[in-house]
Order: C-alpha cells, then sequence, then structure tokens
C-alpha cells in the first residue's frame, strides 16, 4: 500500500493524562510507547482503533501510517499525483511527511513505529461499541474517492441514505467520506444496543456535543467529545444503501 501500514489517530492534547484517563474509563488498554517523541505520548487501543495522544500542538485527528523507506515511497507517490505537503528527511528527528486529501485532511508517514500492541483477547471491546471509520466531509465524493484509491484505499460506490457518503477501505482503516457539514473529523462507532449505550454514557456524565448535522440527528446517532476535544460519533448503524 502506497501510505504504508496504518498506526494510528494522532491527537493533540494539552494533558496527556486527562485524555489518557478518559479513554481507558471507556475500555481503551494502553500500549507500550517508544522513545521516538521528545514530547509527552502515549497509545490507547482497542485492538482495532489505536489513538496516539500527544502532548503538543497539531492539527488533529491525523491519520498516520508507518511508511519504511519513505525517501522512496515519496517517490512514488509523487507518481500517483499525491502532493507532498512537507516532508523531514535527516539525520536528527523522526522522518515523516504530510500529505493532505482533497477535503484538506492532513495525513502524516513516519518511518518507523512509535509503540507495541498490547495482547488483547479477541473478543475486547469498549463502551463505544466497534469502532466503524475515520469520518470526514466532502463536498465532492468523486474527487475524494479516486485520491483514496491512489494510495490504495478500496472506495465503494456511493450511498445516499441515510445521507450522502462514501466508504473507503483499507485492511487496518476505513475511512467514511461525508457529504454533510461535519465541523470537524469523527471517530464512527456502531452497536445494535447504541441507545443503551449513549443513555449509560450520558448518566456517567461524559460530554456530549449539543450541535450536530440534521442528517445524523434524523438517524439517533449522538456526538461523545473527548477532554481534547475529539468527537466520536456514536450510532446505531449506518444502512449499505
Amino acid at each position: 500500500m502506497p501510505l504504508g501500514r496504518f498506526l494510528e489517530i494522532s491527537l493533540a492534547t494539552t494533558d496527556v493524562a486527562e485524555s489518557l484517563a478518559f479513554y481507558e474509563s471507556l475500555g481503551f488498554v494502553q500500549a507500550s510507547v517508544g522513545e521516538a517523541w521528545q514530547h509527552p505520548y502515549a497509545v490507547v487501543t482497542d485492538g482495532r482503533l489505536s489513538l496516539g495522544l500527544h502532548g503538543t500542538d497539531f492539527v488533529s485527528p491525523l491519520p498516520t501510517w508507518v511508511a519504511p523507506s519513505l525517501r522512496e515511497r515519496l517517490a512514488t507517490l509523487a507518481t500517483l499525483d499525491v502532493t507532498v505537503e512537507e516532508a523531514r528527511i535527516d539525520d536528527v528527528s523522526m522522518h515523516q511527511a504530510l500529505l493532505r486529501d482533497p477535503s484538506g485532511q492532513s495525513l502524516r508517514l513516519l518511518e518507523a513505529r512509535t509503540f507495541s500492541r498490547p495482547e488483547l483477547a479477541p473478543a475486547h471491546s469498549t463502551t463505544l461499541g466497534y469502532f466503524e471509520e475515520f469520518a470526514i466531509a466532502t463536498t465532492d465524493l468523486v474527487a475524494a474517492s479516486a485520491f483514496w484509491e491512489r494510495v490504495g484505499f478500496v472506495a465503494f460506490e456511493p450511498v445516499r441514505e441515510p445521507f450522502a457518503r462514501a466508504v473507503a477501505a483499507s485492511r487496518d482503516l476505513n475511512v467514511g467520506l461525508y457529504a454533510i457539514g461535519l465541523q470537524a473529523p469523527v471517530l464512527v462507532f456502531s452497536d445494535a444496543a447504541m441507545p443503551e449505550r449513549i443513555a449509560s454514557l450520558r448518566d456517567q456524565g461524559h460530554r456530549f456535543s449539543q450541535r450536530m448535522p440534521r442528517e445524523l440527528m434524523a438517524i439517533g446517532a449522538a456526538m461523545l467529545e473527548a477532554p481534547e476535544g475529539t468527537q466520536l460519533l456514536l450510532l446505531k448503524e449506518l444502512a449499505a444503501g
């Protein structure tokens, strides 16, 4: 795959400990991190999704892949008409590069892993349900789908119900392309018993957004807000079409 192997959704936070406690309270498990970063850093995972909690400032959420032989990989991406916005390949820091998709979403490539996954039971789950996809807003489903296909994803035909969207799928991460007014990228979780899960999370005092696109309100979704501002979209299901 041109991007490499999916590593994490990187999240910028001013308080790593607070964000770590929040995700652990939902059932995420902390991973063992290396010393790749000079800033505070922690990782949590549910076995399918890994979240990197970074005590530094950047535009987040930021999907991040491990891309060995980064210099050669960037040359390959250039032949695929993918623009590299920034590359840092030197002898004093982690080799990395930033790309951008047509919607403006940044993507990061790192030359090496920054954590080790813990061993989790196959049935392990969080109180959020099943992680479906990383969703971003787009005004052009065709152009967005074409970009994700160029970087190795399989883009499925757009659907119109319950709202206009398309999915670009890979082995490690699915990207939801939503033609609705999302204010920021969201992490999407689903479960048949999601209404009960949402009620329980509210009873526990978790903070939910009071503003959502009407298309999401119409299907009974809820938007949980993490301490660092990440939005977690909770819904019962997304119809195939």
